[in-house]
């Protein structure tokens, strides 16, 4: 169940033109939150033109725009069930003379709304530009979007639940399948950066009824070597067959990362093969068969394994961006907040995007087992609501069918 806030004020601006923007990465739901801000963007007496910068802010800023006011019902229906952004995206680092530039290409395009969807740096973005265009009567709200889940005060973002469910289903069927030739020890690698919330979802996997993922380790306690490999061991004596699933962030006492990073770009960091070091530390110091799995980009382009929760929380955050801006509201982003866990209910809020610039939310310790190889039943109840509902798409030939830029 979810409850919407309510806006008292009215956009006392004149009619003008709205502005959809993506940044950073992609995930299973971000062209949900762009239907849902097209729907209301129709609704509302105020809003000309519904425009689209294509490629993200580094699109607008060299004035590739596109109008998508006259996108159909039936293709909406199709955008939301799309991977991918079907705008594009970006991850421009931006300096001040770009903001300068972006928001003279807002008054431009006569924008009296722009709409910035992202993660915790693309709210900096959001942020940014909305100092910029002060003194002005353009509107600038934050839709989020993250499949890390570490986006701050928020509850959770839409983006999450589709890449929690993802690293669920893809643990369970691999669990299934260790159990029923137990001759080794798999490694997954989950993504998330310095954040565990992926990697923690993985731990929904025992919802299936299998007996794992039997050990799991987050980037918000350090990894110990020694203690992992008798970790190992020890379930090697026991069942044989044994499933670890790990961050990609993983780093040690010291803070240094356990594999070195390939490279590093601004805040991007494209992180080393975890899962095939800590496979390789058991064939080498355990002379035990291990493989490694990386799911990667899988885990935020699937449809069919995303959550109707998230799709369905992801529009809402689209029409609340569009319907907050166009009663005056400007430099906040929209939220959730958990009224309760069971049955699962959620309202939306609106948070002052100041306080989710570049702020990263971790795991609490309150979700963390004490021997720092798995989650609590705290975590569990958390995440399990998230990743609930089916999202089918529509099928074509055997295979979904994508939205396709006109």
């Amino acid at each position: 169940m979810i409850k919407t806030e309510g806006y008292r004020k009215e956009w006392k601006a004149m009619k003008g033109n709205l502005i959809l923007i993506h940044g950073g990465g992609p995930t299973a739901v971000i062209n949900a939150s762009l239907a849902g801000a097209i729907r209301q963007a129709k609704k509302e007496p105020n809003v000309d033109r519904i425009l689209a910068a294509i490629g993200g802010t580094g699109g607008l800023m060299q004035g590739h725009v596109r109008d998508l006011t006259d996108i159909s019902e039936a293709e909406l229906a199709i955008l939301e069930r799309t991977p991918g952004s079907a705008i594009g995206t970006s991850r421009d680092a931006l300096e001040e003379e770009d903001y300068r530039l972006l928001a003279q290409k807002c008054v431009e395009y006569g924008a009296k709304v722009v709409l910035m969807n992202g993660g915790n740096g693309t709210m900096d973005a959001c942020g940014k530009l909305c100092r910029a265009l002060a003194g002005t009567d353009i509107r600038v709200m934050g839709i989020p979007k993250t499949m890390d889940n570490d986006i701050a005060v928020t509850d959770h973002a839409p983006g999450f639940g589709s890449a929690a469910r993802y690293i669920a289903q893809s643990v369970a069927e691999v669990t299934a399948d260790v159990h029923g030739l137990p001759i080794h020890v798999v490694v997954i690698e989950a993504s998330g950066r310095n954040a565990g919330w992926i990697t923690a979802a993985s731990a929904l996997a025992r919802q299936a009824g299998v007996d794992g993922p039997d050990l799991i380790y987050l980037p918000e306690r350090p990894f110990d070597e020694a203690q992992y490999l008798a970790d190992v061991k020890a379930l090697i004596e026991k069942k044989r067959g044994v499933v670890v699933v790990a961050s990609e962030g993983l780093k040690d006492k010291d803070g240094k990362q356990i594999v070195e990073p390939i490279f590093k770009v601004g805040r991007a960091t494209y992180f080393g093969d975890v899962s095939a070091h800590l496979a390789n530390l058991v064939i080498k110091h355990l002379g035990y068969k291990a493989r490694s799995e990386k799911p990667g980009l899988l885990g935020r382009a699937s449809i069919p394994l995303s959550s109707k929760v998230d799709r369905e929380e992801a529009i809402l955050a689209g029409a609340e961006a569009v319907r907050a801006a166009c009663a005056g509201e400007s430099g906040k982003m929209v939220g959730f907040i958990r009224e309760s866990t069971s049955p699962y209910r959620v309202r939306t809020t609106l948070i002052d995007v100041n306080d989710v610039m570049l702020v990263e939310k971790k795991m609490p310790d309150a979700y963390i087992n004490e021997a720092g190889n798995g989650v609590t039943d705290a975590c569990v109840a958390y995440l399990a609501p998230l990743i609930a509902g089916e999202c089918y798409p529509t099928y074509r030939n055997g295979l979904p069918v994508h939205f396709i830029m006109p």
